[in-house]
This record gives structure tokens, sequence and C-alpha cells, in this order.
């Protein structure tokens, strides 16, 4: 029996498994923090209204079209304010390596809707217990993070049932100016305006359109085998699987599960923020979304998900170079609204 030997997997494993989400609430694993001087949530999150395009007065220095208007793909967000249920305490345990709830504050009052998510609330909360043994061990805590629910009523979504996810609360190195501030917003709703601004940047996390089972070639781009020599088993296949002892290779092309993963894309630039839909909403509403009712938010480009997928935003964990502008951007015009003096 030979030694066996430790070390690190070879290969990328990339995307693997290819399999379905365990839930359509994507979540990050990294929080960057830009350290603003002031306690802030590390993101937000929004619901996809659908896709547009804008004309707008490019600010890049070293474009060649700066200064001209140019058209870019943009996606539209809606997004309505969260509530802040409570927050949770975290402490970092080395033995395993992992990070272990040291305790949560929730808020007094929690709006019905959330019993639809948790049925079980806990009906005789102590607010002063659970925040004196939190302020007890604050050199024990590393990261403190607010419970948040979505109000998908306020949205053209069309549900009821919010989703509960955890945003870290950063902004400054002191703990304890961290949980003052979680202690200020609980119980009460924040804004997109509380969080981003226009100009910056932004990663975004969401869960890709389900496509279900599909063969070789559209999963992985196989190239079609010749159909008219030597293929009576099948072209829309690949010639061989490879060795199957010990194993088969996990990179080998196989059919399978097709979409509906978490994906994340970066450093998608916020082109505006709005507190009124109708400035962005078609007449008829955005199609299989409906109207924009609240804040939305106007993204460069394309984010992951079909519409009314939640979509997480946080700030950019691969910030773009200081040569890139930030400022507020131009924008000529919006193609969901008629143009102006036509």
């Amino acid at each position: 029996m030979g030694l066996k030997i430790h070390r690190p997997k070879r290969g990328s494993m990339a995307y693997y498994p290819r399999k379905r989400a365990e839930s359509l609430v994507a979540r990050f694993r990294v929080w960057p923090d830009p350290k603003p001087g002031k306690p802030i949530l590390l993101g937000f999150v929004g619901y996809k209204a659908g896709m547009a395009h804008v004309v707008m007065v490019d600010d890049r220095p070293t474009s060649p079209f700066y200064g001209k208007e140019v058209v870019r793909a943009v996606t539209i967000l809606d997004t309505p304010p969260i509530r802040v249920l409570g927050f949770r305490a975290y402490t970092y345990d080395p033995w395993k390596n992992l990070k272990l709830s040291m305790g949560e504050v929730w808020a007094s009052e929690v709006p019905k809707d959330v019993l639809r998510v948790i049925p079980t609330l806990p009906e005789k909360f102590n607010k002063e217990e659970a925040m004196k043994k939190i302020l007890d061990n604050l050199d024990l805590i590393m990261e403190v993070r607010a419970i948040v629910a979505t109000q998908p009523r306020l949205s053209g979504i069309g549900k009821k049932t919010p989703e509960i996810l955890e945003i870290p609360i950063g902004g400054v190195d002191d703990i304890n100016e961290i949980i003052k501030y979680a202690d200020s917003v609980l119980g009460k709703e924040l804004n997109i305006t509380d969080v981003f601004s226009e100009g910056q940047y932004v990663d975004v996390t969401a869960v890709t359109k389900g496509k279900g089972t599909q063969g070789v070639v559209k999963r992985f781009n196989v190239k079609i085998l010749p159909r008219w020599h030597k293929h009576r088993k099948g072209y829309r296949r690949i010639g061989a699987i490879g060795p199957q002892n010990p194993a088969l290779t996990f990179t080998t092309p196989r059919p399978g599960q097709m979409g509906l993963q978490k994906r994340t894309e970066y450093n998608k630039r916020i082109l505006k923020i709005g507190l009124n839909g109708a400035e962005v909403t078609p007449k008829s509403g955005f199609p299989h979304y409906g109207i924009i009712k609240g804040p939305y938010v106007v993204l460069d480009g394309s984010v992951p998900g079909v519409i009314k997928r939640l979509v997480t935003m946080r700030f950019p964990v691969r910030p773009r170079p200081h040569t890139y502008p930030t400022g507020k951007v131009q924008i000529v015009w919006l193609s969901t609204q008629p143009i102006q003096g036509a």
C-alpha cells in the first residue's frame, strides 16, 4: 500500500459541477469593503425588469469616441427599499476555520409577509439581553451582517413572498460603530441611494436562465460530426468518452443540466439611479414584468438571469484602474421613452 500524496487538485474545475442552483437567491462569498469612512451596507438587491439602450456621452478619456454620443445596451433593475429585520454578529474559529454566530438581534416588529418565509419567529425575544451578549464580546467579533428582507409588493414583479438574506455592514474598522449603525437601522427601510451612487462600478450575481437537460452540442459547443460517413450511432455526440477506469475525466463533455446556475459578472457601471420608475417604464410596461413603481437602477451591459430574477449587487472585488471614469454619466436618450420633441 503506497503512501497517499496530498496535493492540490490538478485541472481547473471552473464552473463544475454544472448542476442546478440550490436557491434562486444568489449570494456572494466575498464582500469587498471600500471603507468610505461611515458605516454602510456592502450590497443591495433588485429585480431584473428588462433591457434597453441609451444614447450617452462617452466620458472615457482613452476612448476614440471621447466626448461623443455612443449607444450602449443597458439593464434596468427594479430596486424597492429593503427592510432590516435584524443583525447577526460573527466570530472566527481558527480550529474549524469557520465563522460562527455569536448572537443576533431582531426588530420588535416584522412585516407579515416575512411569516411566509419564517413561520416561527421567536415570540418572546429579549432585545436587551441579545444586545448585551454582543456588546460584552466586542473583542471577539470579526463581522456584523444585516438580516434584510426584500419588499416585492413595492415592485412590479407581482408577488408577495419576500427573499431574506444577509448583507455585511462595513465602511469603518470600529466594530462598536458598526453595531450602533445596525441598531439605528433596525426595523427601518434602506434605499439604493444609501449604498451606491451614480457612476460607480458594481459586481452583480444572479441565477441564470434554466434550459433543462441538453446535449453536448448545445451544452459544450461540441462540433457536429459528418452525417454521411461512419456515424450510424449519431452525429450530435462526442467520438469517445475516454478511459472509464479509475474514473471518467470530469472535463469530458456529457449531456446534463444547462443553465439555472449562479454566475457573477464584474464591474458593471451604474449609469443612472432614479426614484420614480415612471421615468424609464414604457407606456405598456416592461414585457413579462410590468411597471416599476419606485426606485430603479440602470446598469451598463447585461446581467445574468431572466426577467423578475433577483440580482445581488456589491462593491467591485476587482476594481477598475483610476483612469476609468466614475462620475455621473450624461444620458441623452433612453429607448424606453419617446424622443423629446419628436
